[in-house]
């Protein structure tokens, strides 16, 4: 069964309808129609909707859900059916053939399409290359026969005029390695004439509309169909077809197939040919019949690479023997007319003939022995036309339906004979079905002397003049008695039978009316001689070829040509005996209205084609009285978890034993038959009920199995977790031993290095240590200053600790802290020798009377007075008092400043030497050091860190600042010193400014 769809869309299989009807069949169908459902079962066949709009049902992912996959596992497609013959094809070693079959416009053509490229996509997965360009081709030349064998009809804008069988040949591993093309009963009259809003071939419009203007000037030929008298009907037609991309799509794949590009233009010349043909009128001079338009002549004349005379003499005469002497008959223009039309017809056919014979040229299987690589098997693809009813119906019609009626009858002996062998495996009794069986109207068209044929035929061969009306004479006079024919003559009363013109046959899909006019010819299918001559002596040499028959001599006498009917018949029952020998899956399309609408469904409409199709019929052999059958093995599968024997596994004897007992316990073993190999189960609500079983029961079952999984899941999930942090934990372990194993190696004699491990490189800490490795480092950083440090003398440790408060305060502010050099603190003794001995002994007066301990810092510097006026000056700083002196009388001291009124120091960024004291009573003190030796030397380092470090051991506070401008309080009044870089400035100076102070600096 298919994979269960919801009662919503209807049922998926007719054979499981309740009651086997019209009604129900039409309505269910009609349900899936609406619900977007096209394709329905009857057992192995689909029935197939056209749902005139395109549907995302072809893709990759669609394809991968039908690979491999039993029919009833997943929903109704042509997949299905596809993948089915496949199989049968691959692991039977069976030949299997898809049966297409419905009206004009149903889908055929399309399904055939999908059918190929589902083969194509499952095959060759190693992507062998030969393999790739023989399924190419394949595909390739479907493009090619609908160019030359489609056309728009008003049904249908692609409409198939010719039958097609197609061969596939597949090698011992399922892969494509070749194949052959039959075509049937090609539709040759709508070359010349086609139905109002009708067109003729595609290639024609084509050629017309695509072809480029180089091509088109060398056949003589304008782009214009409405120019040509064949096609201008149908090229007055607006259409949703686009010629000019399709002249490129089959240009290229006549290129791909293998056509040469002389073969290509000489197919291009004959469709100028019948173009140009069209065109021809005829008239007389007296009792003389001409060409009227000349000039065609001569273009026929290239066209076909032949003689301009020879043309227009086999246009115009008729070449008859009688025994030794050769006479040439003059055509009436009827004649004239007549025997053009035919040379279109026929040449037109013997093109489209040809080309399929290349194609099977190509791509027929060469150099294949069956001893060295395995049986051939083939899957065949026969898409033909479906049973057709029109207003007026003539020869082509009577063939179609023959045809069809011998189809239909072989679908119902292979259903039948399917069944009947089924149940006589199985064991299963019998049960006969009452169908029609149409044997009887395919003795009626094709029985051997009483036949319609054979009468059609003898009327043919008859002496004298041979009209339609002796043919139909002739079947009233042997079909008198026939149960499915009648005639007006036969039953006078029925008026819809025109005298001496129509009959009646009674098909197995209705009765239909044809019209005798024109049976006669068109089964004659007559071609003078006299124009194959012409072709065959062509200087072409792939025209030549077509027409091998032109070269008998005037005067040889040849059997009768076989007749149209008669090659049809024998080629009807060759194609019959060859897919009665192979496995058949059958696709029936079903057109829903005539409009190509996707949303109408015409009741009346589609039941006619349900009727004609025997669709209701074959539900009817497939029940049989079971609606549906399963091997034990795959019934078990499917519905083992409704009963408590069966799962999750049974303990009995067989499957069979296995589902007896599941029925049993369901209350079904008197609606269901015990084959050998499967059960049988009779209603369909037996099947609905399992089905509404095992979904509930299916619930469960994911519910059960979801929550065992997730269980699964978690205690996978928490071994992992809890190995993985073993694991962690056990390599961070050794990484963290492994490091400090390392930095002990590394450091283990640093005491008795003379840098004491300053060079020794530190080994990279796993990741978790890195923080330890930042405090360790610490520690060895404060070891190794601490190892140094002790070294050194008290006045030594002093400058050390000045130089690293100074570093600290002004890292990333200033350049140059003097850091490189040792600071001496009392700079005077350097700067001003001549004068030091006065500096002495005014600062050991000061120490006398101050009781300071020590000099911090001594400089010249240019200061700021409270006159505002600047002046040079000393500065003395002690550890108790900041002095500033006069160094031109003496050193007086002119006025001290308390250490413990300072409150911080402001330097600037830049490499001048300002420093500006601030004081508790806002009396700052602004200055500038100069008259340094060496005069680049910076000395602003030096004296913040002095006084941080002495600030710092009698735990005071001390503020640096760095900023540009310094800001800073001058008797109470705030105000502004901004440092100026001048060229011209020798030395350092201040000068007032609205702000407050710019301090000038040399700019070199």
């Amino acid at each position: 069964m298919a994979e269960h769809e919801s009662l919503e869309f209807g049922k998926a299989d007719f054979v499981l309808l309740d009651n086997v009807s019209m009604d129900e069949f039409m309505g269910n169908l009609k349900l899936r129609f609406e619900k977007g459902r096209i394709y329905t079962y009857i057992g192995e066949v689909v029935v197939s909707v056209n749902p005139y709009r395109a549907m995302n049902i072809y893709g990759r992912e669609i394809v991968e859900q039908y690979k491999g996959r039993e029919l009833y596992e997943r929903p109704p497609h042509l997949f299905a059916i596809a993948d089915a013959a496949y199989k049968a094809m691959k692991r039977r070693n069976k030949d299997t053939c898809i049966v297409i079959s419905g009206e004009s416009g149903a889908g055929k053509t399309e399904a055939s399409k999908y059918i190929m490229q589902y083969i194509a996509a499952i095959t060759n997965p190693n992507q062998r290359a030969e393999v790739e360009r023989v399924k190419n081709m394949l595909l390739k030349s479907n493009c090619v026969l609908e160019a030359f064998g489609n056309a728009k009809t008003n049904r249908n804008d692609n409409s198939s005029r010719f039958g097609k069988y197609m061969d596939i040949n597949f090698d011992f591993k399922g892969d494509p390695i070749g194949g052959h093309i039959s075509n049937y009963l090609l539709e040759k009259s709508r070359v010349i004439f086609q139905q109002e809003g009708e067109r003729s071939f595609h290639s024609f419009y084509q050629l017309l509309r695509g072809a480029p203007e180089s091509l088109l000037r060398s056949i003589h030929i304008q782009k214009d169909p409405k120019a040509y008298n064949y096609v201008k009907v149908g090229g007055q037609i607006k259409s949703g077809i686009n010629d000019n991309a399709d002249f490129k799509a089959v240009a290229d794949a006549m290129k791909v197939i293998g056509f040469t590009g002389d073969e290509i233009q000489t197919v291009y010349k004959i469709l100028a040919t019948i173009l140009h043909l069209g065109n021809l009128t005829f008239g007389t001079d007296g009792d003389v019949t001409l060409i009227e338009n000349s000039k065609v002549v001569s273009v026929l004349k290239d066209l076909l690479s032949t003689k301009e005379e020879n043309v227009e003499k086999s246009l115009l005469y008729r070449t008859v023997a009688t025994g030794r002497d050769v006479i040439e008959k003059q055509h009436t223009v009827q004649e004239a007319s007549y025997g053009r039309d035919a040379l279109a017809k026929a040449m037109y056919e013997r093109m489209f003939c040809w080309i399929v014979s290349r194609i099977n040229d190509i791509i027929e299987v060469k150099n294949y022995d069956a001893n060295i690589h395995g049986k051939n098997t083939v899957i065949g693809v026969l898409d033909i036309y479906g049973f057709e009813i029109f207003q007026n119906n003539s020869f082509e019609q009577f063939c179609i339906n023959y045809c069809n009626e011998k189809l239909q009858q072989l679908f119902i002996q292979l259903v039948l004979k399917q069944e009947q062998e089924e149940y006589q495996r199985e064991g299963i009794p019998w049960k006969h079905i009452d169908y029609f069986n149409n044997q009887i109207i395919v003795d009626l068209v094709e029985q051997q002397h009483k036949g319609m044929i054979s009468i059609l035929d003898e009327a043919c061969m008859n002496v004298g003049k041979v009209t339609d009306e002796v043919f139909l004479q002739g079947l009233n006079g042997k079909l008198a008695k026939h149960a499915h024919y009648t005639s007006r003559k036969l039953a006078p009363t029925d008026k819809t039978l025109e005298f001496d013109r129509d009959f009646r046959i009674r098909h197995y899909a209705g009765d239909v009316v044809y019209s005798v006019v024109g049976f006669i010819d068109k089964n004659k299918d007559t071609l003078f001689q006299d124009f194959k001559r012409l072709l065959y002596n062509s200087s072409n040499p792939v025209l030549r070829g077509m027409w091998p028959e032109g070269k008998l001599r005037i005067t040889e006498v040849t059997k009768r040509p076989l007749t149209a009917a008669t090659l049809f018949k024998n080629s009807m029952i060759s194609l019959v005996e060859n897919l009665a020998c192979k496995e058949p899956y059958y696709v029936r399309c079903i057109k829903p209205n005539d409009v190509k609408s996707p949303l109408l469904f015409e009741h009346q409409r589609c039941q006619h084609q349900v009727e004609y199709l025997g669709l209701l019929e074959n539900v009817r052999v497939r029940r049989a009285g079971f609606a549906y059958r399963q091997t034990y093995p795959r019934f078990l599968q499917r519905y083992k978890m409704i009963s408590e024997f069966t799962w999750p596994n049974h303990s009995l004897g067989s499957d069979k034993a296995a589902v007896k007992s599941l029925l049993k316990s369901c209350g079904f073993e008197h609606d269901v038959a015990y084959g050998n190999t499967k059960v049988f189960i009779r209603t369909p609500r037996t099947l609905f009920s399992l089905e509404e079983q095992r979904a509930e029961m299916v619930k469960r079952i994911v519910l059960f199995l979801q929550k065992v999984w997730r269980g699964t899941l978690a205690r996978m999930r928490y071994r992992r977790m809890r190995a993985a942090l073993i694991i962690l934990r056990a390599y961070r372990r050794y990484k963290v031993k492994s490091y400090i194993k390392e930095v002990n190696r590394r450091f283990k004699n640093i005491k008795n290095m003379k840098d004491y491990g300053r060079r020794v490189k530190w080994p990279t800490p796993p990741k978790v240590l890195r923080k330890f490795e930042e405090a360790l480092r610490s520690i060895y950083n404060r070891w190794w200053a601490w190892t140094l440090i002790k070294s050194l003398s008290p006045e030594q440790t002093l400058q050390v600790r000045a130089k690293v408060a100074g570093f600290e305060a002004l890292k990333g502010h200033r350049t140059d802290l003097g850091l490189q050099r040792a600071w001496e603190g009392n700079y005077l003794k350097r700067d001003s020798p001549g004068t030091a001995s006065s500096f002495t002994l005014v600062s050991s007066e000061l120490q006398r009377r101050d009781k300071f301990m020590r000099v911090l810092f001594s400089c010249n510097v240019r200061k700021i007075n409270r006159f505002n006026k600047a002046e040079d000056r000393t500065v003395l700083i002690t550890d108790r008092h900041l002095y500033k002196m006069d160094p031109l009388k003496q050193y007086k001291p002119m006025k001290s400043i308390p250490l413990y009124n300072v409150t911080g120091v402001s330097v600037s960024p830049g490499k001048d030497q300002l420093v500006v004291f601030h004081t508790k009573d806002s009396r700052d003190l602004v200055v500038c050091l100069q008259g340094l030796v060496p005069p680049n030397e910076s000395r602003i380092g030096e004296l913040v860190g002095t006084l941080l470090s002495h600030f710092k051991s009698e735990k005071r506070k001390l503020q640096v600042n760095v900023a540009s401008p310094i800001q800073c309080s001058m008797n109470g009044r705030k105000c502004t010193i901004i440092v100026e870089a001048k060229i011209n400035q020798s030395q350092p100076d201040f000068t007032k400014s609205r702000a407050g102070y710019i301090l000038s600096v040399p700019g070199n």
